[in-house]
């Protein structure tokens, strides 16, 4: 039973953060849940972003320093109960926290020596590790073709580990459009591709990863969409040297991201 005071699953207000489990009402609404101690750290770093804390009373001590955080930005922290924490969670086993933000997503801008792009990317896990791939390696954006999944998908979210707060964000992008207006702006694009023209090898050999880049990671099963190969300046494999048949995308992009962030601090 419920401690007195403490909202519950059935509670009107919780009821409704759980839609935000949905694309159709994170996007009318303009926000989304972030889940798991880490993760709401990460977002209470940005206290213009976060909009109320569920928490279980026990996290107020376990993570004093959420608590402190909120408390000190003036975020709204509401307890809760074991149940209702449970109802906003996508995890088998919730970690007691969960915080209601405003989207972070912002418009295709023109700045930045390294971006990564997802094309067609479905996976809410691909993505959520793109997102943390591309801030580990110092990238500038990351940018999200219009039939990829929506990076507040909370299994994205997770995923990022708190990275998407860290870098800019665009989704719904028209990726041939962009194409062409990155290399208006000077920006080399390399497509990532298993049956690229050039291998990742000569591209650090040659000097062509210290040049400012965006590099394109394609579908999970599909790769790349037909015709892309036209429009960028490089195809490029990653070598495989054992008997591996392909490399799947977040490690392809992990691989790739850091050849290029090596380069360009040399």
């Amino acid at each position: 039973m419920a401690s007195p005071g403490l909202l519950t699953a059935q509670s009107a207000r919780i009821k409704q953060a759980r839609r935000l489990a949905t694309r159709a009402f994170r996007r009318k609404s303009g926000r989304f849940l972030v889940e798991g101690p880490q993760a709401v750290r990460e977002a209470l770093e940005h206290r213009e972003l976060v909009v109320e804390v569920y928490a279980e009373p026990a996290v107020a001590t376990r993570h004093r320093d959420l608590h402190d955080l909120a408390a000190a930005s003036g975020v709204p922290w509401i307890e809760v109960d074991r149940a209702a924490v449970e109802a906003l969670s996508e995890t088998v086993t919730s970690q007691g926290v969960v915080a209601v933000c405003s989207l972070v997503t912002v418009p295709l801008g023109s700045t930045g020596k390294l971006i990564a792009a997802g094309v067609q990317v479905r996976d809410p896990g691909n993505v959520g590790t793109l997102i943390r791939t591309a801030d580990a390696a110092g990238a500038d954006a990351v940018v999200l073709s219009s039939e990829s999944v929506d990076p507040h998908n909370p299994k994205a979210v997770r995923a990022s580990v708190g990275s998407i707060f860290h870098v800019p964000i665009t989704t719904d992008v028209d990726i041939v459009t962009a194409v062409q207006a990155w290399r208006e702006q000077g920006l080399q694009v390399l497509a990532a591709d298993g049956y690229g023209a050039t291998d990742l090898d000569t591209c650090i050999d040659d000097g062509t990863l210290a040049k400012p880049t965006v590099w394109l990671f394609g579908n999970e099963a599909h790769g790349l969409p037909d015709g892309i190969n036209a429009v960028v300046d490089h195809s490029v494999k990653v070598p495989i040297y054992g008997r591996a048949e392909s490399l799947n995308l977040a490690t392809a992009a992990a691989v790739c991201l850091y050849a290029s962030a090596r380069e360009q601090r040399r």
